[in-house]
């Protein structure tokens, strides 16, 4: 865990030389990481302004969007599956979630897990969030069509799911993912810096998926005005991005490819 020497108050969880997640303590409701505050937008979107949701998040890290949601849509009720037991007791020893926030922790691999959640979740979920890696890369059986029906059975109706893909040159793995949610999801968007999209440089790609129309009118306006600006490929543009891309299965799946040393790694205590 790392402070920000430029933003007091708050730490970037660092994970085997590859930063995870960054939190502000003193404002949650601040998203650092590029992909992050483009998955928040999704959610600022999702349901009117300060209204509490239920979201499930695949993946803790250090817990952000969950504080985040907890801050920005209070009474919100979150699940959380991480598998390493070990980092979230040390992101709770560290950066503590708030006493007022009603977020369950399940300790336990994503896929396995879900089929453990309370079955009162089925069909109530507002937001499902897939940030799931190990390491650099996600896992192969966290990607399939399988995979995602699972999580599509948790959505309401409106619901939207929210997965954070990183890829390379080319964007075959972001490709297939594209067309293994569309194979689901009766509407896919995908919000992506236009560098990463042209294939010049490795990045991630924030996919959302649901079976009613996305909630996005503003989006374009939200992310084109970030810091490092992103744009909306939905509709013709993103039929015409997935071109021939394969549905993966489970028999086909694979884990996403791994990033150059040079990317994301960082040596302990380097200056950001």
């Amino acid at each position: 865990m790392e402070a920000d020497r430029h933003q007091p108050g708050a730490f970037t969880l660092v994970v085997d030389g590859t930063p995870q997640s960054h939190v502000s303590l003193e404002s949650p409701e601040y998203l650092s990481f590029e992909y992050v505050r483009r998955i928040g937008h999704g959610i600022d979107l999702v349901a009117p302004e300060r209204e509490p949701i239920t979201a499930v998040h695949l993946g803790g890290g250090a817990f952000t969007l969950p504080r985040y949601i907890a801050a920005t849509r209070p009474g919100s009720r979150q699940q959380v599956v991480e598998l390493e037991t070990d980092l979230v007791d040390f992101v709770r020893e560290h950066l503590p979630l708030p006493k007022d926030a009603q977020v369950r922790i399940r300790h336990g691999d994503a896929r396995a897990v879900l089929a453990k959640l309370p079955l009162g979740l089925k069909g109530t979920v507002d937001v499902v969030v897939v940030d799931v890696f190990s390491g650099a890369r996600t896992p192969a059986h966290v990607t399939s069509m399988e995979f995602y029906t699972q999580l599509a059975a948790l959505l309401k109706p409106t619901g939207i799911l929210a997965a954070n893909v990183a890829d390379g040159a080319g964007l075959a793995f972001a490709r297939r993912q594209a067309a293994t949610l569309s194979a689901v999801f009766g509407n896919v968007a995908l919000v992506v810096d236009p560098q990463v999209l042209k294939s010049r440089r490795f990045g991630n790609v924030v996919m959302f998926a649901s079976d009613d129309l996305l909630p996005f009118d503003r989006l374009p306006r939200l992310v084109a005005s970030d810091p490092v600006p992103a744009k909306v490929v939905a509709g013709a543009e993103l039929a015409e991005f997935i071109a021939d891309a394969p549905v993966v299965t489970d028999q086909t799946a694979v884990p996403s490819p791994p990033p150059a040393r040079s990317i994301f790694q960082v040596k302990p205590g380097a200056d950001r």
